[in-house]
This record gives C-alpha cells, sequence and structure tokens, in this order.
C-alpha cells in the first residue's frame, strides 16, 4: 500500500494498526529496499491547488502528533501545538462550509471525530461545571461538606478531591474571577468546608443548647 502512495495514517486506519507500527514496519522496509520512499512519492496524487507547502506540512505533523499521543491538539501546551490546533479548527470551519480540500479531508478523515472535536479546554470547562453541580447536589441532599480523604465513599472523594483543588487554587491566586464567582453563588462557604473540630461545618437551622 505504501508503495502505492497511500498516506501511512490511512495504511494504519485500513490495517487496523498503530500508526507507530506502520511507521517502523515501513523503516524496517526502507532499509531493505532504499528506493521504497521514492516510489511511494512518485506514486502520490498530484498537489491539490487548495493546500499550500506550509498547509502540507501542517497536516503531516498534525498526523504525526495523533499517532503518537492519540489525541488531537490543544491550544496552551506548547507554541507548535497551539499552532496545529488553530490550523484544525480552520480546516473544521472549512469543512462545515463545504470549502475542505479534498486531499486535507481524506489525511483528516483518518482520525476519527475530529469534525467535531471541542477541544480540551471546552471538555474542561464543561466538566468544571459539572462537578459544581455535583456538588451542589450532594450538599442539598443533607450531606456535610464532601471530604477528599478519610472517606470510603467513592462519589464523595470525588467530590472532595474536586473542592479541595478549588480551595487550593484560590489560596495560590490561581482560581479564575469567573470561577469563584460561580463557587460563591452556587455554594456558598466552600472555602471554609468543614470546620478543623466539631462534627458539623455547615449553620444549622434550628436552635440547640
Amino acid at each position: 500500500m505504501y508503495r502505492k502512495g497511500i498516506p501511512t495514517p490511512k495504511i494504519a486506519a485500513l490495517a487496523g494498526a498503530a500508526e507507530t507500527t506502520v511507521r517502523y514496519h515501513i523503516a524496517i522496509a526502507a532499509k531493505q529496499d532504499p528506493s521504497l520512499r521514492d516510489t511511494h512519492k512518485g506514486a502520490l496524487p498530484a498537489p491539490d491547488p487548495q493546500t499550500t507547502q506550509a498547509g502540507q506540512r501542517n497536516l503531516d505533523d498534525l498526523l504525526a502528533f495523533y499517532g503518537v499521543e492519540g489525541r488531537l491538539p490543544v491550544h496552551g501546551r506548547s507554541t507548535r501545538e497551539s499552532a496545529l490546533a488553530g490550523w484544525l479548527t480552520r480546516r473544521r470551519e472549512q469543512a462545515a462550509a463545504g470549502t475542505l480540500s479534498p486531499a486535507y479531508g481524506e489525511a483528516l478523515d483518518t482520525i476519527p471525530g475530529w469534525r467535531d472535536y471541542t477541544g480540551k479546554r471546552d471538555a474542561d470547562a464543561a466538566r468544571w461545571k459539572r462537578r459544581l453541580n455535583e456538588v451542589a447536589g450532594y450538599l442539598a441532599a443533607g450531606n456535610d461538606w464532601p471530604r477528599h480523604n478519610k472517606t470510603e465513599d467513592r462519589e464523595e472523594r470525588v467530590l472532595g478531591v474536586w473542592l479541595h483543588t478549588q480551595r487550593i487554587d484560590y489560596r495560590a491566586g490561581k482560581l479564575a474571577a469567573a470561577k469563584e464567582a460561580e463557587l460563591d453563588t452556587v455554594i456558598p462557604g466552600w472555602r471554609q468546608g468543614r470546620p478543623h473540630r466539631g462534627r458539623h461545618s455547615r449553620p444549622k437551622s434550628s436552635n440547640h443548647k
């Protein structure tokens, strides 16, 4: 397949193998037959006029990134990864508008779900919001603030670790103002949580003597 000009990612997809495995075997074959890579290049289809040399390099780098990392690039990790994430966003916009180069589309379609991928930032934001609502529901059910340790309850531990992380970020000045405002609104008193002494941390509506 490689001799016929089929891209490595597509070979991997067709064979149901990891791209790194395919590249490994191609490298071995190329050592035994030095003309292999030239034959592959000669069999490649003519360049699509919509693509550019820089675009092809981004495509190759993105496919290689996915092959190694097993995920699509996101913004904020490194300069090059952010650039690839931006390039991929523009390809999604073209795909939605029906103007994506067929060459790009065929290669990118070897990555499952690339057209609908929302990105890590959006996924993280949704996960944070879900945890906030889960803590609010946990408290509304009559429970005390969830603990991140000294508990055998898995749900309490998960929620407790999340809440503990928000407190750490707050004390370190790393918590976004928008998140702090949401925490104050949805679960007031979150900064203090359980007191260091005593069984209950949340004020009770009834009076006891």
